[in-house]
C-alpha cells in the first residue's frame, strides 16, 4: 500500500519541487511562444513572399534565420524594401547606409553577394535610384527562398508556428 509523499526522503521531495519549479518554466515558455505565433497559419508558410508580407510570419522567420546566424539576409531584404519606398530625397543618405551595413567588405552585417553585383553597386552608390539595390535584392531573396526557407519549413520554428 502506498504510504504517501510523506514516507519519502526529504532530498527527494527537494528534488521534486525543483523539477516542478523548471517544468512550469518550460511551460510558460511553450504557452508563450504559443500565443506570440498565433495569427501564422499554414497559408502563411506556403511561399516565402507570404511569410514575409505576413507580421507574425516575418517575426518567426527572423527567429529562425537568428538561430542559424544569417538574420543579415532577411535585414538587407527589409532595408531594400524601405529604401525602395523611401522618399527620393532620403534615398542617397539610405544608399550610403545600406552599403556599409551590408556590402562593403568586412561590413558588419555582409551578405553573401557575387563580385559583379557588389561591383555594379559600387558604381552607382554616387548617383543611387529607387532600383538601386533590386538586383542584389532578388539575389538575397533568391538565396532565402531557396536556402534558408526549406530549412526554416522542416524546423521546430515552422513546427511551433503550425500549432498556432
Amino acid at each position: 500500500m502506498c504510504k504517501g509523499l510523506s514516507s519519502l526522503p526529504s532530498s527527494c521531495l527537494e528534488k521534486a519541487k525543483v523539477m516542478r519549479v523548471k517544468l512550469s518554466h518550460l511551460s510558460d515558455k511553450q504557452d508563450w511562444a504559443h500565443h506570440k505565433q498565433k495569427t501564422l497559419d499554414e497559408k502563411v508558410l506556403q511561399d516565402l513572399e507570404s511569410l514575409l508580407n505576413s507580421k507574425s510570419g516575418l517575426q518567426v522567420f527572423r527567429w529562425f534565420l537568428r538561430s542559424e546566424f544569417s538574420e543579415e539576409n532577411l535585414e538587407f531584404w527589409l532595408a531594400c524594401e524601405e529604401y525602395r519606398l523611401s522618399p527620393s530625397h532620403v534615398q542617397k543618405a539610405k544608399a550610403s547606409s545600406i552599403y556599409s551595413q551590408f556590402i562593403c567588405p568586412d561590413a558588419p552585417q555582409e551578405v553573401n553577394l557575387d563580385a559583379e553585383t557588389r561591383e555594379a553597386l559600387l558604381s552607382v552608390m554616387d548617383r543611387p535610384s529607387v532600383d538601386t539595390f533590386t538586383p542584389a535584392q532578388q539575389t538575397i531573396y533568391s538565396l532565402m527562398a531557396k536556402d534558408s526557407f526549406p530549412r526554416f519549413l522542416r524546423s521546430p520554428h515552422r513546427i511551433e508556428a503550425t500549432k498556432a
